[in-house]
């Protein structure tokens, strides 16, 4: 599952530098997470990096991308793959 952040955030800057994947950005009004590119921090550490900096708890699993450990492990491949190839 990818994960969400709401709309409660108060865009203080601590959860896109600890991101592996570069998942998240600063949006239209708040940090928002690319879902492509989003894999919980599997692959890298063993919980979600941005969940445990997140000083407002605003980053949830996004009920509408739900994706298994196995397919959140086989994107983890895929982005380290074409990091390689890039």
């Amino acid at each position: 599952m990818s994960l969400k952040i709401l709309d409660t955030c108060v865009n203080c800057d601590v959860c896109e530098p600890v991101c592996p994947n570069k998942a998240i950005s600063l949006g239209e009004e708040y940090y928002v997470i690319e879902p492509s590119l989003c894999t919980e921090c599997i692959g890298h550490y063993d919980q979600p990096q941005c969940v445990e900096v997140c000083p407002v708890e605003c980053i949830i699993i996004d009920p509408e991308r739900t994706e298994t450990h196995d397919q959140l492990e086989l994107k983890y491949q895929h982005l380290m793959a074409a990091k390689d190839d890039a």
